[in-house]
C-alpha cells in the first residue's frame, strides 16, 4: 500500500475482527480528557494522518470516517487525501452524528468498540444509551493497539516543578482548604481530579508533559485530611516530594490509580463524568455513591486572584514589547523578499524568547498568508510553506507561556495592497471585536448572551464563523481552559470578575483570505446598577491593531474612539521598553484615525 494510513486501518480492522467488533471509535483525547495530548496518546492522528487537535475516527469493516469541527475542515480534507477516510464536517446540518452513523451502519446484536481509558465517562454513557435503542452494544477494550502500534512513544517523563507563590498568589494549602469546603457542601468524602490543568493549579506545580501546555500527567485524589497524588516516580525529585509531604499529599505510582479506586471504601466520591475516563469510573465499587457534578476546581481556577491578575498584566506588557519589535521587523523584511510563513514564525519566537520569565509558546503559531489564512488552525510545514509578498493579508495567531501568565493574540496584518473585499471584511471583524470589548453586562450573564455582539456586523452581510468567539485562558497553564466561554452554544457558566477570556471574531473565505482579530479580556467590576452589580471587559493584550486594512467610513465615531483609546494605552505601556526607532514605529502604528 502506498499510504501508511491504509495499512494501519487494515490492521485495526484485524483487531476488530479478533474482538468481534463491527466498529471502532478513536477520539483525540488522553486519559485526562485533554485537548492537546502527549505523543503516547495520539492514536487518532497515527491511524488517520490528521493532526488537528479535535477529531474522532470511526472505522467499520467497509468504511472509515473522521468527524471534526469547522476549524479543521480545510486541513482535514487535505490530510485525508488518499487515506480512504471520509471527512464528516461536524456541526453542519447535513452531517450525521457519530451515533446516527453507527445506528445506520451496524446491525442489532453487533458491538462498537472503544478504548475506555481515553473516553470520557459522560461520552461513553451517552453513546451506549444511543446505541442501545438499536440493540447495539458498546464494548470497552483495554490496550487495543498493542499489536498494531509497535513503535508507540512512551509515557512522558518530564520533571514536575513547583510554581512559585509570587506568581500563583495562593498556596496549595489554601487551595486545598477551599476545595475541601466545597466537598463538604456537596457531601463528598473524596474528590478525584483527572483534568491536568486542575491538578497543576491545585498543587501549584507545572511540568512539560504536553507540548505548549505546562502540565503534569497525573491524578489527584483529595480526601478530608490528606490527598493522594498518582504520578510516575521519575517525574519527582527530593524537593518536590518534600513540598508535597508538607502539604499532606502522599505520592503513588501513576499506574496504580485504577487499582486504588477499585479498592476504595469511600461512602461518596465526587467524580465529574465529563472529565473522568470511562475505564476509571467503571472500577469504583458499587457501594460508593458517585457524585457527578462539575469539578469545584474549574471555577476556583478561572477567577484570577490579585497576584495572578498583576502577573498577567506584566506578562502582557512583555509580550507586547516582543510583538512590537517583531511587527516592525516584519514590515521592513517582507519587501526585501526571502521571508516565508515558517521563517516569520521562527523570528517571532526569537523575539519572545528574549523576554524575562519566558517559558515557551502557548500553542504552535498559526502563520497563514493569503489563502492559508482561511484555514482556521493552519500550521505551516515544509511542504505547505509559502513566501510572503508585499500584498494581501498575513493572519498571525500566536501566544507565549511566561511564569506569570499565558498570552494568546491574533493580528491580521496587511503586507501591502488589499482588495476592497479584504478591507470590508477586515473592518467588519474589527467592528464585532470592538462591540464585544465595550460590553457592559449584569452579573449572572452567560457568554452565549454576549456572543451576538461580535457576530452581528458579519451576520448583516450573511457571513459567519463556526468557532467560538471567546475561550478561557489559563495562568501559565493551558491556552484553552474553561469553564467560561463566549460562543453561540449554550454554556450555563456565568462570567465573573477575574475571568480571562479571548475576543476573536473572524471570517474565512476558502481560496482567498482569512481574517481574525484577537485580544484577551479580563472581566472586571463596572459598578452597581439596576438589580445589582455590573461587569465590563478590560482588554489586557497590548499590541497595535493594523489600521492599513480599515475603511474608516465603516466605523462609527464611538468605534474609532475605542480604537484610538486602545492604541494610546498600547503606546504608553510599551514605549518605555523600546528603543528610539521602535518607539517611532509604534507611535506611527498607534496614530489616531
Amino acid at each position: 500500500m502506498d499510504n501508511p494510513v491504509k495499512e494501519r486501518i487494515e490492521k485495526l480492522r484485524g483487531m476488530m475482527q479478533r474482538n468481534a467488533l463491527a466498529a471502532f471509535i478513536i477520539p483525540s483525547t488522553d486519559p485526562h480528557m485533554s485537548e492537546y495530548v502527549a505523543p503516547h496518546w495520539q492514536a487518532r492522528e497515527w491511524f488517520s494522518g490528521f493532526n488537528g487537535s479535535a477529531g474522532t475516527l470511526v472505522v467499520t469493516p467497509d468504511e472509515a470516517g473522521l468527524w471534526t469541527d469547522s476549524r479543521y475542515f480545510l486541513q482535514a480534507a487535505e490530510q485525508l487525501k488518499g487515506s480512504g477516510i471520509e471527512l464528516y464536517k461536524d456541526g453542519l446540518p447535513d452531517t450525521p452524528s457519530i451515533e446516527v452513523f453507527l445506528q445506520t451502519h451496524l446491525r442489532p446484536g453487533e458491538a462498537a468498540g472503544i478504548e475506555g481509558q481515553v473516553f470520557a465517562t459522560s461520552s461513553a454513557c451517552a453513546l451506549q444509551s444511543a446505541l442501545k435503542t438499536r440493540s447495539i452494544r458498546l464494548q470497552s477494550i483495554a490496550c487495543p493497539f498493542r499489536e498494531i502500534w509497535t513503535d508507540r512513544p512512551p509515557l512522558p517523563e518530564g520533571k514536575a516543578f513547583v510554581h512559585p507563590m509570587e506568581y500563583a498568589g495562593r498556596s496549595c494549602h489554601e487551595k486545598l482548604a477551599d476545595i475541601r469546603q466545597r466537598m463538604e457542601e456537596a457531601g463528598a468524602e473524596a474528590l478525584l481530579l483527572s483534568a491536568l490543568d486542575e491538578i497543576a493549579w491545585t498543587l501549584n506545580i507545572r511540568g512539560n508533559d504536553i507540548h505548549c501546555n505546562p502540565v503534569v500527567v497525573s491524578y489527584l485524589l483529595i480526601e478530608k485530611e490528606k490527598a493522594r497524588f498518582f504520578i510516575q516516580p521519575a517525574k519527582t525529585d527530593a524537593e518536590l516530594e518534600a513540598y508535597l509531604a508538607a502539604n499532606g499529599i502522599d505520592i503513588h505510582p501513576y499506574e496504580e490509580v485504577q487499582t486504588f479506586l477499585a479498592q476504595a471504601s469511600y461512602p461518596t466520591l465526587w467524580l465529574e463524568n465529563a472529565k473522568t475516563n470511562y475505564a476509571l469510573s467503571q472500577v469504583v465499587p458499587p457501594t460508593c455513591r458517585l457524585i457527578d457534578m462539575p469539578s469545584p476546581v474549574a471555577l476556583l481556577k478561572a477567577v484570577r486572584n490579585e497576584a495572578e491578575m498583576a502577573g498577567l498584566r506584566r506578562a502582557m506588557q512583555r509580550d507586547g514589547v516582543a510583538l512590537a519589535k517583531f511587527l516592525k521587523w516584519l514590515e521592513e523584511a517582507v519587501p526585501q523578499g526571502g521571508e516565508t510563513e515558517i521563517s516569520v514564525d521562527k523570528k517571532l519566537h526569537a523575539f519572545r524568547a528574549e523576554q524575562p520569565l519566558y517559558m515557551g509558546e502557548s500553542f504552535d503559531t498559526i502563520a497563514g498568508y493569503g489563502a492559508h489564512g482561511a484555514i482556521v488552525h493552519y500550521e505551516a510545514t515544509p511542504e505547505t510553506d509559502i513566501p510572503l509578498k508585499p500584498e494581501g493579508f498575513l493572519l498571525l495567531d500566536s501566544g507565549a507561556q511566561y511564569l506569570d501568565g499565558t498570552t494568546d493574540i491574533t493580528r491580521t496584518i496587511a503586507l501591502g495592497p488589499l482588495t476592497q473585499e479584504e478591507k470590508e471584511d477586515y473592518t467588519l471583524i474589527l467592528k464585532g471585536h470592538i462591540a464585544l470589548a465595550q460590553a457592559v453586562f449584569p452579573e449572572g450573564t452567560r457568554g452565549a448572551q454576549l456572543d451576538v455582539l461580535a457576530r452581528m456586523p458579519i451576520w448583516q452581510r450573511r457571513m459567519n464563523y463556526l468557532h467560538g468567539t471567546g475561550h478561557g485562558v489559563g495562568h501559565f497553564l493551558n491556552v484553552h481552559e474553561g469553564p467560561q466561554s463566549i460562543r453561540m452554544n449554550e454554556n450555563p457558566v456565568t462570567l465573573k470578575a477575574g475571568m480571562l477570556t479571548s475576543n476573536e471574531p473572524g471570517v474565512y473565505k476558502a481560496g482567498s483570505h482569512g481574517i481574525r482579530t484577537e485580544n484577551l479580556m479580563l472581566a472586571v467590576p463596572a459598578g452597581e446598577g439596576m438589580f445589582g452589580g455590573y461587569l465590563r471587559f478590560e482588554t489586557v493584550t497590548l499590541c497595535p491593531i493594523d489600521t492599513a486594512g480599515l475603511i474608516r467610513e465603516m466605523l462609527t465615531d464611538d468605534e474609532a474612539r475605542w480604537l484610538n483609546d486602545y492604541h494610546r494605552t498600547v503606546y504608553e505601556k510599551l514605549a518605555p521598553d523600546l528603543d528610539e526607532a521602535e518607539r517611532e514605529w509604534l507611535k506611527k502604528k498607534c496614530q489616531a484615525i
